[in-house]
């Protein structure tokens, strides 16, 4: 298993050849907080062009929409608590399935209700992701987001993107404001 740091990219598939399926798992603990919310943390992939724009708006999963279109790409269900250890959500992927107009699958997490709830990933801790090659259940690599976030509301926390006809992983960690709608917006999409 390989730990990643930070703007790190690493091959999948290249070497590990025959890899098609893989789990994207997202893990996270929430701090004591006494702000009288509960925290939901929701695991949100936009499916993005060479342009970075999404490619639809079944390109966007999220709660309410678990799938995209080519069922290629699926969320698991909606962890309200992040309670427990192992992956609170997870994204289910066939790399071979994946429609030719999908250059990269970008993996966030977001807090839900953020802005009214008064809460930030200052106040969540041990977040990471992980990839697991879902027909073996090996853990390939992980990438341990890192405590630096402090007013930011979401993350891009990595993206799985093709490369000379290979897919690659690239560790991103960027923090954003604004909500699912802002994030949304940076990929072509209106989630208003």
């Amino acid at each position: 298993m390989i730990s990643l740091a930070k703007g790190q990219k690493i091959d999948l598939t290249k070497s590990n050849p025959g890899l098609s399926k893989i789990l994207v798992g997202l893990g996270w603990d929430t701090n004591k907080y006494d702000g009288g919310h509960e925290f939901d943390l929701d695991v949100v992939a936009f499916l993005v062009n060479a342009e970075g724009k999404a490619t639809g708006d079944s390109a966007f999963i999220f709660y309410n929409n678990k799938q995209d279109a080519s069922g290629s790409v699926i969320l698991s269900g909606d962890n309200r608590t992040g309670e427990g250890d192992g992956d609170d959500e997870y994204i289910k992927i066939n790399l071979s399935g994946v429609p030719a107009e999908v250059d990269k699958i970008a993996v966030c997490i977001n807090i839900h209700d953020a802005a009214t709830r008064s809460q930030n990933f200052g106040q969540v801790s041990n977040a990471y992701v992980r990839v697991v090659n879902d027909e073996t259940n090996e853990e390939l690599m992980r990438y341990d987001l890192g405590e630096d976030y402090s007013i930011e509301t979401g993350l891009v926390a990595c993206e799985i993107y093709r490369h000379n006809g290979e897919w690659k992983f690239n560790a991103v960690g960027s923090g954003f404001q604004g909500g699912l709608a802002s994030l949304a917006a940076t990929y072509g999409l209106n989630a208003g």
